[in-house]
């Protein structure tokens, strides 16, 4: 669920990576219909209500309502790659003896790939808190730092700046404020021109449990 490359999965295992987003999809046919796009329906305070696909005509499709992935309360297992949890593998998986995992785990590619693992032999797990709909560029300074952009306050600096970090191009770097900082970091993370091109998102809270 989270990006190793760029340091988030060990951000959420940390405490400091709190939110996630991701992209609103839709499929190309929905009961016979070509799917076109979808509507985001707000109420006249402006608050979102539902997200809804429409067809060609831009008319909305019956029954198209778009439902995020994840729901509150629902629990979901930190994908690891079995190396990095040896030591919590269950006695069936590696011998008591000298902690070698067994054939079964050696020989599967999760033992390296989090995307060949058993959510079952997952040590950590989240709770979602809160679903929302927004803009990318919507998000707020406090949320940046709840996606995992790192805060540094140079104690000796009189004026106590703060830089926040993020990435450019693979490499650490450091912002002034934490809106660049994520905003470099869904560039790398979801590919160039994301942020700019600012789409609705799926905006997931949740805690560490475990």
């Amino acid at each position: 669920m989270f990006n190793d490359k760029y340091g988030l999965t060990q951000a959420v295992l940390d405490g400091r990576k709190t939110m996630t987003r991701r992209f609103i999809t839709y499929p190309s046919k929905f009961r016979g219909q070509n799917v076109a796009g979808y509507f985001v329906c707000r109420r006249p305070s402006g608050e979102i209500v539902e997200v809804c696909m429409y067809d060609e005509d831009e008319r909305m499709i019956d029954g198209g309502q778009i439902l995020p992935k994840y729901k509150v309360d629902e629990v979901i297992a930190i994908a690891q790659p079995y190396k990095d949890i040896l030591n919590y593998l269950p006695d069936g998986f590696r011998r008591k003896s000298d902690g070698y995992i067994s054939t079964i785990i050696s020989s599967s590619v999760g033992l390296n790939n989090k995307m060949f693992v058993r959510a079952d032999l997952m040590p950590h797990h989240i709770r979602i808190t809160d679903v929302k709909v927004e803009r990318l560029q919507d998000i707020s300074n406090e949320d940046c730092l709840k996606e995992g952009v790192q805060k540094w306050v140079d104690v000796k600096n009189v004026k106590d700046v703060a830089k926040y970090g993020g990435y450019t191009n693979g490499s650490w770097d450091w912002f002034e404020t934490p809106r660049e900082a994520f905003s470099t970091l869904i560039d790398e993370v979801s590919g160039k021109g994301t942020w700019e091109c600012n789409p609705y998102v799926w905006v997931y809270e949740f805690e560490l449990i475990d």
